[in-house]
């Protein structure tokens, strides 16, 4: 993939920037280089590599659900400002 004007005034565009003439240059040769490393990266043999090697030997440590003894809800339900029988009640924040 080449890095014309084009494409930076769309990238600019798109990302709601202004740039000055210098900035496109450097933000065009920077994007090369990022292009063609990421193709370089393409061209390694992965055949037989698990898709999800990682070089450290850390395994996630899941535990079982278990239904535990909570907090008390009428303990907590008593400082709350605004509630009703089960929860506190908060303010809409999103439409």
């Amino acid at each position: 993939m080449q890095i014309d004007d084009k494409l930076i005034t769309y990238l600019e565009d798109l990302s709601c920037l202004t740039l000055s003439d210098g900035e496109k240059t450097r933000l065009s040769g920077d994007l090369q280089k990022i292009l063609d490393y990421m193709a370089r990266l393409g061209e390694l043999d992965t055949a037989g590599v698990d898709e999800r090697s990682h070089p450290f030997d850390v395994v996630n440590a899941f535990r079982d659900d278990e239904v535990r003894p909570s907090f008390n809800r009428e303990l907590i339900l008593k400082n709350a400002p605004v509630k009703n029988d089960e929860m506190i009640l908060a303010p809409k924040t999103v439409d």
